[in-house]
């Protein structure tokens, strides 16, 4: 069984797909861009901006289950410019946790217009 989750903190899906979705004791969010929830705007021109901006997000969503940064065991992240933002971006996303980080995956894609999006997957502890 799943359960969608939903809140107007993150931003609303672009298309068909789910904020988030609860599966058991997993939550896994959509890969969630820099736009601000009351806009839809994209917030920030650097990438520093635009990934805090994605956890701000993906924080949001998290919270509509109950659950924060340290409940997640998985991120995959899209940089539009790898080699040009993975600093700036690693010191925005790592300042979110506490060790143990979660597992990750960083690659880069063509974004559209936006310079990063990132998903999780989070573990709700019995």
């Amino acid at each position: 069984m799943k359960k969608e989750l939903k809140t107007t903190e993150g931003a609303a899906p672009v298309g068909a797909y789910s904020q988030g979705l609860v599966v058991g004791d997993f939550v896994y969010t959509s890969g969630m861009g820099p736009l601000d929830p009351g806009t839809g705007q994209v917030v920030g021109d650097d990438v520093a901006a635009q990934t805090h901006q994605v956890m701000r997000n993906l924080g949001a969503i998290l919270a509509a289950h109950g659950l924060g940064f340290d409940d997640v065991v998985k991120a995959t992240v899209h940089l539009e410019h790898l080699k040009r933002d993975f600093a700036a971006y690693n010191e925005v996303y790592k300042s979110y946790f506490s060790r143990p980080y979660p597992v990750r995956t960083t690659v880069g894609s063509d974004l559209m217009d936006i310079l990063v999006e990132i998903d999780f997957v989070a573990h709700k502890s019995a």
